[in-house]
């Protein structure tokens, strides 16, 4: 059974209706003993990193999910739920973040070229720097949809793949058990439904 985290954000039903169809059980829920009982975890997210890591740890929320990444279960991060995986985040200020990659998220604005919009939306293209098993069915150069202002930097250790917008964006991340997509897996069609279908074989 996948633990979806419900604290207050994100597009929670759609993720759980594209892991339905690849076969998946899951459970949207904020009930920290059905985490701490679930095979795997998927901490989504949209909006503010601030404000989601708030709502995060209101309720011990981030320390159940540390915890459980911490024993070797397998933690997917979705959009900012990928980026509250990292140490820190420059959005808005400095806000600490689970810390379980090494890390920080900045701003795309002053990198990327100024001509180029922010947020950054709509689909680009993965360009895979190493395997990992959560991208087993996909190949070099699928398209997959984003939506982000911010983005992933100083994370060599964990980088899976990259998109372009101008400059290189970090797309995926890994390490072991954590892994995270700064796009949105459950609006990317048949390549989302198989990066959900390997987390699901894991």
């Amino acid at each position: 059974m996948i633990a979806i985290v419900d604290y207050g954000v994100g597009n929670l039903f759609s993720l759980e209706s594209s892991f339905k169809k690849v076969g998946a059980e899951t459970v949207v829920t904020s009930d920290k003993n059905i985490i701490e009982s679930a095979d795997k975890i998927v901490l989504p997210g949209v909006g503010a990193f601030a404000d989601a890591i708030a709502k995060l740890s209101k309720d011990g929320l981030d320390a159940v999910v540390k915890a459980e990444a911490q024993k070797g279960k397998p933690l997917m991060g979705i959009c900012l739920g990928m980026q509250m995986l990292f140490e820190r985040s420059f959005e808005y200020g400095e806000h600490v973040g689970l810390g379980l990659l090494k890390g920080d998220v900045i701003p795309m604005k002053g990198y990327i070229d100024e001509g180029l919009k922010i947020p950054h939306i709509g689909w680009n293209k993965l360009s895979f720097v190493k395997e990992h098993p959560l991208f087993k069915n996909c190949t070099d150069g699928e398209h997959v949809y984003f939506v982000h202002s911010f983005f992933a930097t100083d994370c060599s250790d964990s980088l899976v793949a990259v998109t372009d917008y101008g400059k290189p964006l970090t797309a995926a991340v890994a390490k072991g058990n954590i892994m995270g997509c700064q796009f949105h897996p459950e609006k990317s069609g048949d390549v989302g439904l198989k990066i959900l279908k390997a987390f699901v074989d894991m």
